[in-house]
This record gives C-alpha cells, structure tokens and sequence, in this order.
C-alpha cells in the first residue's frame, strides 16, 4: 500500500540533491517526502532508478507528471500514460497529479503547459480524459490549476468553477499551486485573496508553493512561472491565508530551474512550519474544547 503525504513541508527532488535526503536520519534538515517528474524515470533502469528505489524506501513519493497533456483536442499522450502507469505500479506513490492545460496535437508535442479554454466543450473532454486516466492508473489523481499569461475571449465560466466543476465531475482532486494564483492574478486581472477564499479545502489534496520572475512594462507587470527563486511575500501571504481556512495540507516547495544549493530549498520548507504549525494548534485546541 502507498504511503499518504503528512501535512508538512515536501521538496520537489532533483539528482543533485539525492545524496542529501539520503543523509544522515539524524541531521536536522529533512524533508517529511519528495516529489519527482515521472517522465524523468521512464527508462527501465539505470542509476536514476538505483536512486529513486533507495529514496522510496525512506519517503513518501508524489509523482507529478508533466507530458499527459489532458487538454489537447486530440486525446492525451497514451504513450506516457502507460509509462506512468507501469512506474506507479514499481513505486506505489501516495499521488499522482498532472496540470489543466495542454502541451501539443496529433503532430506535435511542446514543453509547455498551455491554458484552454473555460467552455462547456473543454470541460466535457476534460472531464472524460482525466477519467481515462483514473481508469488506467486506479486511483484517484489531482490535477494543477495553471498560470495564466492571457484569458480566452469565449471562456463561460470563471477559473475557480471551472475548477470545482471538474473535480465534481470527474472525481478528481485539486493540486492548488498557490504561486500559481499570484501569477495568473498579476496576468489577467483576479482577485487574488478572493481566489483564495473560493477553493473549497476538501479538494485540495496537495499544495504547491514556488517562485517566479517579474517583468516590469508599461502596460504593468508580467509574472513568469519560472520555478527559479524563492517564494514571494505575496504567495506565502495567500498560503497563510488558505491553511487559516483550510487547516495543514502536504505542501511542496517547487524549484524547477537555477536549482539552489540543498540548505536554501530547506530554508523555504523551514518558512511553512510556523504557518502549519499553528493551524494545527487550532485544531487541536478546538478538539479539545469540543
């Protein structure tokens, strides 16, 4: 059986990193799990596998795949899907997530986690390809809601329900990456804070939080959703805001490019721990009271 993800501080793993969570159990800086890109283990063997076999066996693992592309009009890429579905088979991981976008067509694949848009038609293929994949992994998975740099013309509903739908529709569950609002927020034009407060909690199965880069033009700023940097003031405001509500959820520190040296990601995990940890004495002191 998979292990579940603790409430608590997770890093996304990269190869420079493995010798340090595979440290000392007694040194003081440690993640409570770790999350990888399943496409980057999709070869059968090879010293990446050596790796992931040993840390597994110390950490829950959240896989979170970033080539199924869900959105295209064309189906998703089945190729990847039985990949992840044999890897899921060989690590058990206590999630499995992919993002609401699109990443290619019947011709063409592109590294990139494009937006679709929010109508009735894409909610529909949406809802039927995330219950292909449910079908083929068997199990419930999350999906990302994205950062948006442009909104559609014709979209007939907001992010949020359209969200909410899906996940309704589909039994799916949601991996809020708050970063995520900030920029999608900055971009088109959102209340950040009321996006906070329309996610209902019970969704949320895994929080993301990570940095981005900041383009200052006369037409305002423009946030890209680089995964390059630390946190920002204005995303662990939107995190504390949320748990408030929500209480502790596993929380991921996100760092994709310009990877840090292993003390400066644990120093963005050891941020989370007062927010989480006074939720969660909330909880226990209305447990008590009760």
């Amino acid at each position: 059986m998979p292990r579940s993800l603790p409430p608590s501080g997770g890093i996304g793993l990269k190869s420079v990193h493995y010798q340090n969570v595979l440290g000392d159990a007694a040194q003081a800086k440690r993640p409570s799990w770790v999350e990888v890109h399943p496409q980057n283990y999709f070869g059968d063997g090879g010293p990446a596998h050596r790796w992931l076999t040993a840390i597994a066996e110390v950490y829950p693992l959240s896989f979170h795949s970033v080539g199924l592309s869900l959105g295209s009009a064309d189906g998703l890429n089945a190729s990847d899907l039985d990949k992840l579905g044999a890897l899921c088979d060989r690590y058990q991981p206590a999630m499995v997530s992919d993002h609401l976008s699109w990443s290619g067509n019947a011709h063409d694949r592109y590294p990139d986690l494009l937006p679709i848009p929010y109508t009735y038609e894409a909610f529909d293929h949406l809802a039927g390809e995330i219950g292909k994949v449910q079908d083929r992994l068997q199990r419930t998975i999350l999906i990302e809601n994205p950062s948006r740099y442009l909104s559609y013309r014709d979209d007939e509903m907001s992010e949020t329900d359209f969200i909410h739908a899906l996940c309704r529709r589909a039994g799916c569950g949601l991996l809020f990456d708050i970063n995520n609002v900030e920029v999608t927020a900055t971009n088109v034009g959102l209340d950040m804070d009321a996006y906070i407060d329309a996610i209902d909690p019970a969704l949320v199965g895994e929080i993301h939080l990570a940095g981005h880069a900041r383009e200052d033009h006369e037409s305002g700023p423009l946030l890209i959703d680089n995964h390059g940097s630390i946190v920002s003031e204005v995303t662990w405001h939107l995190y504390r805001r949320f748990i408030r509500r929500a209480g502790a959820k596993p929380t991921l520190i996100e760092w994709d490019s310009d990877i840090p040296e292993y003390a400066v990601l644990m120093a963005e995990v050891a941020k989370m721990e007062p927010i989480l940890n006074d939720r969660q004495a909330i909880e226990m002191h209305h447990a008590v009271a009760r």
